[in-house]
């Protein structure tokens, strides 16, 4: 696989011009750090966080308990500035637990709304695997719509809405696998996995994570977030580049390990994930290599093929396909 070389008819040199102002900048770039500093040794797993966030996307973390699933959730919303809320699922919760409820007010003789949880702009779902169907799929129009309707009513969520949900690996035990609709949902999945041995060591011998979070203070606020998310609308993708994501959408509906294969949306996620990844690496115009470094954290899930087998297909699929 080579990175190529990207080029367009009509490239102009605003593609290669920063779309950010430097203040703006140089915050993002202290939120990165302030977020590393709070989960050590995993800087990718935080970039990729930003660029869900940043991609108006959502974000699934599967992996065991213990390894900075929350962490990294209470972590980016304290360092944005955003209103954050967690709600452990269960195998008795429901709906309304996490949309809101109406209930009768015999004051006024009406139905008063009282808001769920998922009104906030960072919603922690954990261990969103540990609830039946049912309740999962009250995110579904959460997600997609940005709204959610109780009782015949479409009440908005706050913009930025960002879930980033956390599930246990299928294979534990009391787990409900989400179903293929909900999966698409999410932007990005990704894995932690164990911290090396320096960041480990540091995490044993430092102070308790959750009292340095509550003590950070924001890096950015709701504006510049939004702000940002503007910037990442006007990233640069080339024709050549769009051509080689379509290469590898068509790759994956004929690798004989999967049965059905990514989806236009899925090509369209890529896309917006990578210019959110170009934009945090300092560029206004994506390459080929954002789309790499991304493409088994945007394809994996999306995959139907054998679970476990799904990382390895996405990788095997993406050093198939060459960059013209």
């Amino acid at each position: 696989m080579t990175a190529g070389k990207i080029t367009a008819a009509g490239t102009t040199a605003v593609h290669n011009a920063t779309i950010l102002t430097d203040a703006l900048r140089l915050a993002l770039e202290q939120a990165q750090a302030q977020v590393n500093a709070l989960v050590l040794g995993k800087a990718q797993a935080v970039r990729l966080a930003f660029v869900a966030l940043l991609s108006d996307g959502h974000l699934l973390i599967e992996d065991l308990p213990g390894l900075g699933k929350t962490t990294l959730a209470h972590a980016l919303a304290a360092t944005l500035g955003l209103e954050f809320q967690r709600v452990q699922f269960t195998s008795d919760l429901l709906p309304a637990d996490v949309v809101g409820v109406s209930v009768f007010d015999p004051q006024s003789r009406q139905f008063q709304f009282h808001p769920g949880p998922v009104f906030t702009q960072v919603l922690l779902a954990d261990e969103i695997n540990r609830a039946p169907p049912r309740t999962q799929s009250a995110l579904l129009e959460a997600m997609a719509e940005h709204q959610v309707t109780v009782d015949g009513r479409t009440h908005p969520l706050p913009d930025p809405f960002f879930v980033i949900a956390t599930q246990n690996p299928v294979d534990l035990s009391g787990t409900y696998p989400l179903p293929d609709s909900q999966l698409d949902r999410f932007l990005l999945r990704l894995q932690l996995g164990y911290p090396d041995e320096a960041a480990e060591r540091d995490l044993l011998a430092g102070a308790d994570r959750r009292n340095l979070i509550a003590q950070t203070k924001p890096v950015l606020s709701t504006d510049d977030v939004l702000a940002i998310r503007r910037a990442v609308d006007a990233v640069y993708v080339s024709d050549s580049l769009i051509h080689y994501v379509q290469a590898l959408l068509a790759r994956s509906r004929k690798h004989p390990g999967v049965r059905v294969g990514l989806s236009p949306r899925a090509g369209l996620a890529l896309l917006r994930a990578a210019r959110a990844y170009a934009l945090l690496l300092g560029r206004a115009h994506v390459v080929p290599e954002d789309v790499q470094a991304l493409f088994a954290a945007v394809a994996s899930h999306r995959l139907v093929a054998e679970a476990d087998a799904a990382p390895d297909i996405a990788k095997s699929i993406l050093y198939a396909v060459t960059v013209d």
